[in-house]
């Protein structure tokens, strides 16, 4: 038994940039709903990077809720197409990923998504499965189906053209291998970032030339990281990892500007909506502090990927540290014996783990980030002596406490 159309339409809506076209998802539905049949909702995932952060959440949470309305989710690992490269966004080629990098990642992924999906009711599948028994000709039928004139619209390949920087036919064909995914899986919905929406619609007219119904496509905002400005992205270090520990994403999550409390809100949580509108008028309040807002939002978030429990522990945490000034209860320990004599600061930072290479510990002193029992270091030359134990502290959130011995 399905939810209502009016129901269902308020969920999906929720955070979508784009339902191209809507009316055709209203009568999917309602034939839904009238033959009791769920839809076949596909999203497809390259696994060229190991690790899922809020951003890459922003859909799979999508897939949770059309799963919630009793919808079946495929979520597609692109091991074949991961070979290739999706050029979106690219101004070069894409390095090509082996087959063995991309099973790895792929594995990773699959342990990450089920933190929100339900693995006893999502389909996880592979486009080897199809791609991979294509014969010569089956490819040229498919690049029949399609335009050079129309590929040339994409923006990064037109811009990539004028700068007379090179286009494998590769490339080109990353979006008709993609489109045909649908075709094989005959899928009602696509979802993707807004930034994958040429290839979605793709997908659409590629469906149609096979004489199938073609799928509705659901685009999705890019979630804007840590600083404000860019997208989120692990190269960008602007990125709220869902494996982080609960202290971190919650002290993360605070860093957040202001402006985009109410996006990370309706694209990262499970507050209702009607609570939704309710945050939107408080953030509009002049009397209501942001950060009163932020610090329920910080709760949300890590509550949905590491429990209520571990929720309350990292907010009452993060007062503790950072409105009382107070020390963290489970800092880090790095040992210094007294026989080595001085260590310098830039290999102390990133023998304690506090960071990961020399040129970030340099770059952190220079921006006045790292400080020794709470006295800023300014000299990425400085040379400690090992006398006496102290904490070692770097940016917001990173502590450890030095043990000098014998």
């Amino acid at each position: 038994m399905f939810p209502g159309i009016h129901e269902q339409m308020d969920i999906i809506r929720r955070g979508a940039d784009e339902i191209i076209p809507e009316d055709e998802l209203v009568k999917k539905l309602e034939r839904s709903i009238r033959e009791n049949k769920p839809l076949r909702i596909k999203e497809g995932f390259d696994p060229t990077a190991p690790d899922i952060h809020l951003g890459h959440m922003v859909s799979i949470r999508k897939l949770q809720q059309f799963q919630q309305l009793g919808h079946q989710v495929i979520f597609l690992i692109g091991d074949f197409t991961g070979m290739i490269g999706d050029p979106t966004g690219r101004n070069e080629m894409r390095k090509h990923m082996t087959k063995e990098e991309v099973l790895q990642n792929a594995e990773t992924y699959k342990e990450q998504i089920f933190k929100v999906l339900d693995p006893e009711k999502t389909i996880i599948d592979f486009n080897s499965r199809w791609h991979s028994k294509l014969m010569f000709e089956d490819v040229l039928v498919l690049t029949s189906k399609y335009t050079v004139a129309r590929m040339l619209e994409r923006d990064d390949f037109e811009k990539r053209m004028k700068a007379g920087k090179p286009i494998s036919i590769m490339e080109f064909l990353y979006p008709l291998v993609q489109a045909y995914d649908s075709v094989a899986l005959k899928a009602d919905v696509e979802l993707g970032g807004t930034d994958q929406k040429f290839n979605l619609l793709v997908g659409r007219d590629i469906m149609s030339e096979y004489g199938l119904e073609p799928q509705v496509i659901l685009t999705l905002p890019l979630l804007v990281g840590l600083d404000g400005t860019e997208k989120m992205s692990k190269s960008l270090g602007n990125y709220i990892g869902i494996n982080e520990p609960p202290n971190e994403m919650f002290g993360k999550t605070m860093s957040i500007p202001d402006h985009l409390i109410y996006t990370y809100f309706e694209l990262a949580t499970d507050v209702p909506n009607d609570e939704l509108a309710r945050i939107q008028q408080q953030l509009k309040d002049p009397a209501v502090n942001p950060r009163d807002v932020k610090r329920r939002l910080a709760f949300e978030i890590v509550k949905i990927y590491h429990g209520e429990v571990a929720a309350k522990a990292a907010q009452e945490e993060f007062e503790r540290v950072f409105s009382q000034k107070q020390l963290p209860d489970n800092m880090p320990e790095f040992v210094l014996k007294k026989s080595e004599g001085k260590i310098w600061i830039v290999r102390l930072m990133a023998s304690a783990g506090l960071v990961k290479t020399n040129a970030e510990a340099r770059r952190l002193i220079q921006q006045g980030a790292v400080s020794i029992d709470g006295q800023k270091i300014t000299d990425t030359n400085l040379e400690i002596e090992a006398e006496k134990d102290f904490v070692l502290k770097v940016g917001k959130r990173r502590y450890a406490k030095i043990v000098v011995k014998e």
